[in-house]
């Protein structure tokens, strides 16, 4: 894990160990380097200016999937592509576990980008969705055109840290990355999709932003 991910994975150690009876908040991300900010809403409202993009992508039901469907509720997203042998599959099925704690929650949304949308068509999302059993109504496979895909990868989620704008659509992307994104489209939360405990623990800042006024 990079020292980054190391440091913010401290951080949220820190915040889940703090006494229950104060508020707990989440931090802020506004840069590529995700550099965690803590702010109360009212004062991240007036400095945290970085929010996701609109964006129009086609899920595993060919529905078509816009920022509309996202708005005013907490996203998860995360980068992958069908045929991925090495991370993908472990990212998959730690996900599950996300799956199931919010599949019927009608505020949480969760989005998997296909880095490879050249080949990941509706119909190789779908059988994707079968083979690993995704069947929340929530949980959208998106594929759209590979230059809209890896903007918003790389600009709005910054799914490659500080390296994101050093790149451009041309050079392939391949992250674990997980974005929390909370109901005004602002960076919450990055976790490392491939370990189970990340994803334990972002299961519970979920919860802390839906108790978030």
């Amino acid at each position: 894990m990079s020292k980054k991910m190391l440091l913010i994975s401290f951080i949220l150690f820190q915040i889940s160990c703090t006494n229950t009876s104060k508020t707990i908040n989440l931090p802020y991300y506004n840069t590529a380097d995700f550099y965690p900010i803590f702010l109360n809403k009212l004062d991240a409202e007036k400095q945290i200016n970085h929010t996701i993009a609109d964006f129009s992508m086609t899920d595993q039901h060919n529905k078509t999937i816009t920022q509309k469907d996202i708005e005013r509720k907490i996203h998860v997203a995360n980068f992958f592509f069908a045929s991925c042998g090495s991370i993908c599959p472990k990212m998959t099925n730690n996900l599950i576990a996300f799956q199931n704690k919010f599949k019927d929650d009608k505020d949480i949304v969760l989005l998997s980008y296909s880095v490879t949308p050249w080949q990941d068509s509706v119909a190789v999302l779908k059988n994707f969705s079968k083979k690993y059993k995704i069947t929340a109504p929530n949980w959208h496979l998106l594929t759209g055109e590979k230059s809209a895909i890896y903007k918003l990868a790389r600009q709005s989620y910054f799914a490659e840290e500080n390296i994101g704008f050093a790149k451009d659509t041309s050079q392939f992307m391949h992250t674990e990355h997980l974005l929390l994104v909370d109901k005004n489209k602002k960076i919450r939360g990055i976790y490392n999709a491939t370990l189970q405990l990340e994803i334990e623990q972002l299961i519970k800042d979920v919860a802390v932003l839906k108790n978030e006024h």
